[in-house]
């Protein structure tokens, strides 16, 4: 028997939680088809989270393609049924990616499973990160430098957490449903690994509590840099996340086991924690760096300024 699991017509980091409800009750075993004919686009997250789903199943499931030539080209683009053919079993010809001298793809999806996977990375984006960042969002060209590490710290915890390989890919888009058409870079990780939690547990001579979850695991990595590792500075890259975002409006969200954490800017209303979600493998990170538009930026902070103290501090329950 098969299992029919509906790709939405709009696939992101909020719909891509339709597909793991879906599967939360299926055995790893059973048989299942991800069916994304209807689909009409899909963000980085949800393109990665596809293969990360893919990754978590004992029997190779079924994938159809989407039925929309312009959704289709697109996928391909971003290099997804390269990854995808591996993992899938494809049902119906899919087009080969053909480079193109302008493209919404930064970095097309990329395997990232060792320390030179993400020397590859840094690599291939620096200079497309300073053309896009100076360009399109009006911030300054400077900060590609602290883009490009950010982009490199968040697959680094990939190589040292995960226990296996993930997926990177970034893309800029015109985001009418949040920010009214303003230009966004998004970065979206995923890796089917340990995750959060199970990865602190194994810091030698951590004492758990009854309290302890993923989203206390979650609080604790994202929010208060701890790190299963004694050394000295480790933990810090998603705080140094933290500070480049926050300097530029940006948001950040991870997601690992039942739990999801969000730094949230003036223009978003998500909430800073949610958990009891769909169990799901590994981790999952979004970062979106908004154009800049001063004026209107500083309106919403005003607006926002009470639910920034709440992600800042990393509120609990914080379940919308």
């Amino acid at each position: 028997m098969t299992t029919v699991i509906p790709v939405p017509q709009s696939l992101d980091d909020v719909t891509f939680e339709q597909l793991l409800e879906r599967l939360a009750p299926l055995p790893p075993d059973e048989k299942v088809l991800i069916d994304a004919r209807h689909a009409r686009w899909a963000s980085p997250y949800g393109l990665v989270g596809l293969l990360t789903i893919a990754q978590t199943r004992e029997v190779r499931p079924t994938l159809t393609p989407p039925e929309s030539d312009e959704t289709l080209s697109y996928w391909s683009r971003t290099g997804f049924f390269r990854h995808a053919e591996e993992l899938f079993e494809l049902h119906g010809t899919v087009p080969r990616a053909r480079p193109t001298a302008e493209s919404s793809v930064l970095l097309e999806i990329t395997s990232v499973a060792k320390s030179a996977d993400v020397h590859d990375v840094v690599d291939r984006i620096q200079q497309r990160a300073q053309n896009i960042l100076e360009r399109e969002l009006s911030i300054d060209a400077q900060a590609s430098v602290r883009f490009v590490m950010t982009l490199s710290e968040v697959c680094q915890n990939v190589v040292e957490h995960a226990g296996r390989g993930g997926w990177v890919a970034v893309q800029t888009y015109r985001w009418q449903k949040r920010l009214g058409g303003r230009r966004v870079v998004q970065i979206a990780v995923s890796d089917a690994g340990i995750g959060f939690r199970r990865s602190l547990e194994s810091t030698p001579g951590r004492a758990l509590t009854d309290r302890w979850d993923d989203g206390m695991a979650l609080e604790e990595a994202v929010i208060r840099g701890v790190s299963r590792f004694r050394d000295r500075g480790r933990g810090q890259g998603l705080a140094g996340a933290r500070n480049f975002l926050g300097k530029w409006s940006g948001k950040l969200s991870v997601r690992s086991g039942t739990a999801r954490i969000a730094i949230v800017p003036p223009w978003d209303d998500d909430a800073p924690l949610l958990e009891g979600l769909s169990p799901f493998p590994g981790a999952q990170v979004q970062i979106t760096i908004p154009e800049r538009v001063p004026e209107r930026d500083e309106q919403r902070t005003g607006e926002r300024a009470a639910d920034r103290g709440r992600a800042a501090t990393g509120s609990r329950r914080g379940v919308a």
